[in-house]
């Protein structure tokens, strides 16, 4: 009863903090877009708004009223889901961040399944190859994985799987003759899972593979490194030359008693994971054409389209605090050390 106890206090106390977080970030973004320019409201506006559009932003934000007056509205506004109209598209901002924010989370938690499998299991064989040439040889390979250039690594994963060996589609998220499933949940391809559309579904897994591959090619390298050291960790500790000595075979002492524990800060990793492929995502989504919520920041970057990116930056902001939030929470339940400040 007083581990749970300690639980729940240290989940509410890091809730509160990532509460905190996310209206300090709020703040700053909004000072940040209102002191960007001498005329806010004209950046607002858009890049050739005509003076009654002006105006109207004027009104409409209150960028005559006080400053005080003028966050508190955008405070409003945010947490309200009234992000105001995009000058470029003349949408609701919200509609756009909803329309493109479940493409983005297909192709996330595609890569992150990729990234746990390769990750956990070439971490797993290092670690249980230690010093040998087959870990050398891993840890060559994520760490050049982990360094190489998003960009490089799309165009030549297209140049490779596209056009010498054609195997995959260049970018998309269907083909152009498909027609977009029934929705339901956002996510296109789990909708049309949902609604037996088999030809919608296989023909999205076929464009979803080849980005989601090389987001995980380029990120798999943390969850291998975190696996080998965790592994590592307990590969020689008393309890494990216990479990020898009572004459367990070797892969039941490396899958029951080294695996298991080994993967303690692996697994919260995995949630932190999560936040940085929303984030990192950009160029891969603008390279292979993939309608997500990246490819829509790179348009409103290339468009001047402020009002987008100052929303788009607190919901990636958001996005990344809720994921560590998460990651604190997993790693309290699984190590209690962790709830009581590292005390024992």
């Amino acid at each position: 009863m007083e581990g749970k106890r300690e639980l729940a206090y240290f989940i509410l106390k890091r809730a509160a903090l990532s509460v905190l977080v996310v209206l300090g970030t709020i703040i700053i973004v909004f000072l940040i877009s209102h002191y960007l320019s001498k005329n806010p409201a004209a950046l607002w506006a858009g890049p050739k708004a005509r003076p009654a559009t002006i105006a109207y932003v004027i009104n409409r934000y209150g960028l005559d009223k006080p400053i005080w007056f003028q966050l508190s509205l955008f405070i409003k506004d945010f947490f309200t889901g009234n992000y105001g109209t995009d000058p470029v598209t003349n949408l609701p901002i919200s509609y756009e961040i909803f329309l493109y924010f479940p493409n983005t989370i297909e192709l996330i938690l595609t890569s992150l399944v990729i990234i746990v499998i390769l990750g956990v299991g070439l971490g797993y064989i290092s670690a249980i190859n230690f010093g040998t040439k087959k870990d050398a040889a891993i840890r060559i390979l994520y760490t050049g994985a982990w360094a190489a250039p998003t960009f490089l690594v799309s165009i030549l994963a297209i140049i490779i799987f596209s056009s010498y060996i054609p195997i995959f589609p260049s970018g998309g998220m269907f083909s152009a003759i498909t027609i977009p499933p029934t929705h339901i949940t956002g996510l296109s391809i789990l909708d049309s899972l949902l609604t037996l559309n088999f030809p919608d579904f296989f023909d999205g897994i076929y464009h979803i593979i080849l980005p989601a591959l090389v987001l995980a090619f380029l990120n798999f390298g943390i969850i291998t490194r975190i696996s080998r050291n965790g592994i590592l960790g307990v590969k020689w500790l008393p309890y494990v030359k216990s479990a020898r000595a009572r004459g367990l075979d070797e892969r039941s002492v490396n899958r029951r008693h080294i695996l298991r524990n080994g993967l303690v800060e692996s697994n919260t990793v995995i949630a932190v994971m999560f936040g940085w492929l929303i984030t990192g995502d950009v160029v891969v989504e603008e390279i292979f054409s993939w309608p997500g919520i990246g490819k829509f920041a790179y348009t409103a970057i290339a468009n001047d389209d402020y009002p987008v990116l100052i929303f788009i930056v607190i919901v990636f902001t958001i996005l990344v605090i809720v994921a560590n939030l998460i990651a604190d929470i997993m790693y309290a339940t699984l190590d209690p050390r962790i709830r009581l400040g590292g005390e024992e």
